[in-house]
């Protein structure tokens, strides 16, 4: 069974370059659907329900107008895909929102074919970027909703720690060692505050902050 793959992009040339991307990225037999804004795309995961495949890889583009791409990120909170922003900024104002909506990592479409590649390939084996100043904005934003030890969406104090190391610029090689566990549990640590974001988020709360940007 081929891995099906849905690309939300308004841009034709961009939705070629980034199936490219994909293709390149995996050995396993793959199906595309490309939609070329969220009408299309909402008509393709309403087909799921025929008894179709359902899409194990989504990358969404925020550039589209009023707001569709976090709109669509935010509908399909629990859909069972890794789901991947795809973006012209690389600031933390635009991303962050996508994050609070539950994506699974971004990509910068600027970047060289190859480092897209090799982002994507990272993102699907559990290794979601996180950038010093974006662990310093989760932490900020998760402290700041007072939740109770225990609460499904409070950090961990582990990771609360890894995403202070990030913050201080420690890679998660560095972060390993200094705490005495291998990488992938760092990276473990890392998906878990990605989920706990998304969580402690409400969708209009993200979609508010995504359109204060565009204003």
């Amino acid at each position: 069974m081929p891995i099906r793959v849905l690309i939300v992009e308004d841009n034709a040339v961009a939705r070629g370059f980034l199936a490219r991307v994909v293709r390149e990225s995996f050995s396993d037999e793959l199906s595309f659907v490309e939609a070329a804004g969220i009408e299309a795309a909402s008509a393709a995961l309403d087909l799921q329900g025929d008894g179709t495949e359902a899409f194990r890889l989504i990358l969404c583009d925020l550039e589209q107008p009023d707001q569709a791409g976090l709109t669509l990120l935010a509908r399909l909170a629990g859909y069972p895909a890794i789901r991947i922003a795809t973006t012209l900024h690389s600031d933390d104002d635009h991303l962050f929102p996508a994050l609070q909506c539950g994506a699974s990592g971004y990509l910068l479409k600027e970047d060289r074919f190859e480092v897209l590649v090799e982002e994507l390939q990272r993102i699907v084996r559990g290794q979601p970027p996180l950038s010093p100043s974006m662990a310093r904005r989760m932490q900020s934003f998760l402290r700041a909703q007072n939740l109770p030890e225990g609460d499904a969406r409070a950090l961990t104090p582990r990771e609360s720690e890894v995403l202070l190391q990030i913050s201080k610029g420690f890679t998660v090689k560095e972060i390993a060692r200094l705490m005495g566990m291998k990488g992938q549990m760092v990276n473990e640590h890392i998906r878990g505050a990605y989920r706990k974001l998304a969580l402690a988020s409400a969708p209009q709360q993200a979609l508010l902050a995504g359109a204060t940007l565009d204003t």
